[in-house]
C-alpha cells in the first residue's frame, strides 16, 4: 500500500513538473510569435512556482519578453519607460542568480551582442538589446523635442552600461539643460571614472554646476585643480581656475595665473578682461584701461570689453566731479570750467564703447542707462530721449524712479 501511495505521489510530482515546463513552453511560444501579454502571464506563473522559480533561465525568458514589449511600444511615454525598467530589474535578477559569465550557454544569450541591421528573429533580446532599444527611443524623443523622456531613456541605457561614454555624455548634457543637476553630476561622474576618456567636456559642465548652481566655489576649485593636473594646457580650464580664484577672493594667485595664461595666449579677450579687472581692483587704472582696450582691439564685437572700457572711463569722471565739488568756492570758480571740459571730454570718449556694446546687445539695460546718462550730460536731447524710449519699453515709463 505504501508503495502504491509513493508511486502515486511521484506520478503527481512528475505531472506537476511537466505542467510547469509546459507553461514555460507556452511563454517561449508567445515570445517568438509576438503574443507577448500571454507569454508574460505564462512566465509569471512559472516564476511564482517553487518548481521553476529557482531557474535563472525562467527569469531570462521573462526579461526577454519584457524587452520585446518595451521595443514594440512606440508611444515612448513614462509607461513605456516603466516596462524598460522592469526588464532591467529582471535581467539584474537573472545575473544575480546565474552570475555574469558571458561564455556559459545562458550568458551567451543574456549578454548577446547585436549587429546593426540584425533581423528581429536573430536578435538575442538580452540586456544589450534592452540598451540599444532604449537608445533608439532616446534619440526618437530628442528629435521631437521631448527632452525629459529623451533623458529618461538615455538614463536607462546608461544604467545598463556604466562605461558607454556617449550615452552618459548625452544623459548628462540633457540633465544639465533640464536643471537636473544631481543627475548631470552622476552621469558626468561616470565619465570621470573612465581611464582613457577625454574628460574635458565633463569638467566644463561639472565645474559650473558646483560654482554657480550649488554655490560651492571651494568644491569647484578643488575639481578644477584636479582637472588642470590632467589637462595642464587646456585654456578653458585655466580660465575656470582664474574665475574661481576671483570668487574665492584669492587675488594674488588669480593674477599670477592670468599672467601665465596671457604669456601663452596674449590675445585671449576673456583673460584680458580678467587681468584688467584685477588691475582695476588693485588701483592700477592705467593698466586696467590698457587691458580693456586691447580686448576690444582684438575683438571689436566683444561686449564685455566695450562695456568695461566705457564704464572705467565713466568712473574717472566721478573722481573729477568729487574733486571739483570738494574745492573751496574760490578754487571752484577758478577750476570748474577746465575740469568741466575734462569731464565732458571723458563722457564723449565713452560713446564709441557703449554704442558698440549696445549694437552687440541692443536690449542691455545697463548699457542703455549709461548712454542715457552720457547724452543727458552732453545735452544731446535727441539721443537721450531715444535711450529713454528704449528703457521705457523695457522697464516701464517710470523707470527712472525705480
Amino acid at each position: 500500500m505504501k508503495k502504491l501511495i509513493l508511486s502515486l505521489a511521484l506520478m503527481a510530482a512528475a505531472t506537476f513538473a511537466f505542467g510547469q515546463k509546459k507553461v514555460v513552453k507556452e511563454a517561449e511560444k508567445g515570445f517568438k510569435t509576438g503574443n507577448l501579454q500571454t507569454a508574460l502571464t505564462a512566465i509569471e506563473g512559472a516564476i511564482t512556482n517553487p518548481e521553476t522559480s529557482g531557474d535563472p533561465a525562467t527569469f531570462l525568458l521573462k526579461a526577454q519578453i519584457q524587452t520585446k514589449m518595451f521595443g514594440s511600444d512606440s508611444s515612448n511615454t513614462k509607461e513605456t519607460l516603466e516596462i524598460g525598467n522592469q526588464a532591467l530589474a529582471t535581467f539584474n535578477k537573472t545575473i544575480e542568480m546565474a552570475g555574469d559569465s558571458k561564455t556559459s550557454p545562458l550568458g551567451k544569450v543574456l549578454f548577446g551582442e547585436e549587429v546593426n541591421g540584425m533581423p528581429d528573429n536573430l536578435r538575442p533580446y538580452g540586456i544589450n538589446t534592452l540598451k540599444n532599444v532604449s537608445l533608439d527611443k532616446a534619440i526618437e524623443r530628442y528629435n521631437v523635442d521631448d527632452l525629459e523622456m529623451s533623458y529618461e531613456f538615455f538614463n536607462l541605457a546608461g544604467e545598463i552600461d556604466k562605461t558607454d561614454s556617449s550615452t552618459h555624455y548625452n544623459a548628462g548634457f540633457l540633465a544639465n539643460n533640464l536643471g537636473r543637476f544631481e543627475d548631470a553630476k552622476r552621469h558626468f561622474g561616470y565619465l570621470l571614472d573612465l581611464p582613457t576618456y577625454n574628460k574635458t567636456n565633463a569638467y566644463y559642465t561639472l565645474i559650473p554646476i558646483l560654482s554657480t548652481e550649488e554655490k560651492n566655489p571651494e568644491a569647484a576649485y578643488a575639481m578644477v585643480t584636479k582637472a588642470r593636473v590632467e589637462y595642464p594646457e587646456d585654456r578653458i580650464l585655466a580660465e575656470y581656475e582664474i574665475q574661481l580664484l576671483l570668487q574665492l577672493d584669492r587675488m594674488d594667485e588669480a593674477m599670477s595665473q592670468i599672467k601665465d595664461a596671457l604669456a601663452k595666449d596674449p590675445n585671449n579677450t576673456r583673460l584680458l578682461l580678467r587681468s584688467g579687472y584685477l588691475k582695476e581692483k588693485g588701483g592700477d587704472i592705467a593698466g586696467a584701461m590698457a587691458d580693456y582696450k586691447k580686448s576690444v582691439e582684438v575683438d571689436p564685437m566683444f561686449f564685455e570689453g566695450n562695456y568695461y572700457t566705457g564704464d572705467l572711463i565713466l568712473e574717472q569722471t566721478q573722481k573729477i566731479m568729487t574733486e571739483l565739488n570738494s574745492l573751496p568756492d574760490d578754487e571752484w570758480e577758478k577750476k570748474s570750467q577746465e575740469m568741466g571740459k575734462q569731464i565732458d571730454d571723458l563722457f564723449r570718449q565713452t560713446i564709441p564703447y557703449f554704442s558698440k556694446a549696445l549694437e552687440i546687445k541692443p536690449d542691455d539695460v545697463n548699457t542703455l542707462i549709461r548712454l542715457f546718462q552720457v547724452y543727458t550730460r552732453l545735452k544731446n536731447a535727441a539721443e537721450a530721449e531715444n535711450m529713454n524710449k528704449k528703457l521705457s519699453a523695457i522697464l516701464g515709463p517710470n523707470w527712472q524712479e525705480n
